[in-house]
């Protein structure tokens, strides 16, 4: 029955349906075919794996990321962003990681954050003499620290799937985001400086204090958020709603970059993202449930265990599965199906689950800028109308400096533990 549910999946993939149905369907027909009791456990698994509290925060998160992105905060950041360092080599690139990282705290999502930044910051790089496949490569790989800095929907997820803190999950992913930022600058400027982009003429303190002033509301908000989090004063799934009330309040009254006739276009995107997400996540469940009737981690754990002798190894394996993995798999379905699988081998080496939990996250980012179904590429070659064939040759260095971030990460535990041991 294990073969015949893991054939199904792939065969559902390869013949394109979309995920959550591929999902759905493999296990249905694994059921109908298996040895269960009822067909009614397909219902009963798919409800109790979004019968979450923790997850309740995905929907407020979601909102309050479309009420930021429509509410002006993108342009006020990278106006921020561009008087610290627009004047460097590079530096509208390096303008789109610092920003994306920014908004990223904000929206949670990785193709958000790639479509609100790119859409401004692409066309002002080629203008000023960017190459097009790089300014849109560069955006692309940048979107994706939206899904590693919190507050993070895959995240949420893994620490659900692994029944790990949320809060823990989130404080985890500071310094890894911070790390992989830096990477990312660091590129950014070196191709520049080879290149030739040059940066725009140097600001002023009291521009940086202008600008700064104009986007203290959208910088204050990731503060608000994790620092209520982190101080006990509220949960994640509370501090989601705080984000939405937040996010309402600056865009409708403060701003007044979101009319009221808005609101509506606004929550019907929220809400069928939201649909998308917790089809994957009722479907993924049900997958999971049946995996583990199947005995499926645990025969995966004595094989593993039995055959690798190190955790090197193991993690070394595991982060090239979840490279393939990522590119073809979006990385909440991903999280929830290979969390029961990988998890409980990583725990027999001595792997902390906080920390696997930011590697996995981490690899699967990859997997929005890689083709065949990477979310960040297929928004920013809309935006830069750059062919995906092109782009995609375009980010292979992108691709490279995860992998290093991926190992350093890996092998360098104190990174995802350190600020979660202070609590």
């Amino acid at each position: 029955m294990a073969s015949l549910l893991f054939i199904l999946l792939g065969v559902f993939l390869l013949l394109g349906v979309p995920i959550a149905f591929a999902l759905g369907l493999a296990s249905v027909i694994t059921v109908w075919q298996g040895d269960f009791t009822q067909m009614v456990v397909v219902v009963q698994q798919i409800f109790n794996s979004i019968n979450s509290f923790p997850l309740m925060a995905i929907p407020f998160f979601i909102l309050a990321g479309y009420l930021m992105q429509s509410g002006g905060i993108s342009e006020r950041l990278i106006g921020f962003s561009n008087t610290l360092v627009g004047n460097i080599s590079g530096g509208l690139a390096i303008v789109a990681i610092i920003t994306s990282m920014f908004f990223a705290a904000i929206s949670g999502s990785g193709a958000a954050t790639t479509a609100a930044i790119g859409s401004i910051l692409i066309p002002a790089m080629v203008t000023k003499g960017y190459d097009e496949k790089f300014a849109a490569a560069n955006q692309a790989s940048a979107g994706a620290l939206g899904v590693i800095i919190p507050p993070s929907i895959p995240l949420i997820l893994y620490a659900v799937s692994a029944n790990v803190s949320v809060g823990d999950m989130f404080i985890a992913g500071i310094l890894p985001g911070i790390l992989v930022t830096m990477s990312l600058i660091i590129f950014a400027y070196l191709y520049s400086k080879v290149k030739g982009y040059v940066g725009v003429k140097k600001t002023s303190f009291k521009e940086i204090f202008i600008a700064g002033r104009k986007a203290i509301l959208a910088l204050f908000m990731p503060f608000l958020v994790l620092g209520g989090i982190y101080g006990g004063i509220f949960t994640p799934t509370e501090a989601a709603v705080v984000a939405v009330i937040y996010a309402f309040i600056v865009g409708v009254i403060i701003y007044r970059e979101i009319k009221l006739r808005d609101i509506i276009e606004i929550f019907r995107k929220s809400a069928s993202m939201t649909a998308i997400i917790l089809s994957v996540i009722g479907t993924a469940g049900l997958y999971g449930y049946i995996m583990q009737n199947l005995r499926v981690p645990n025969m995966m754990s004595d094989a593993v265990v039995g055959t690798v002798a190190s955790p090197i190894i193991f993690l070394l394996l595991s982060a090239v599965l979840l490279l393939i993995v990522g590119m073809f798999i979006e990385a909440a379905a991903a999280i929830l199906i290979f969390v029961p699988i990988l998890l409980p081998i990583a725990v027999e080496f001595g792997v902390d689950p906080v920390h696997f939990g930011i590697i996995m996250v981490v690899n699967l980012a990859m997997g929005l800028f890689t083709p065949p179904v990477g979310l960040n590429l297929f928004v920013a070659s809309q935006i830069s109308n750059v062919s995906i064939g092109r782009l995609t040759t375009a980010v292979i260095p992108f691709v490279a400096i995860l992998l290093i971030n991926v190992l350093i990460i890996s092998f360098m535990p104190f990174l995802s533990t350190w600020l979660p041991s202070l609590r």
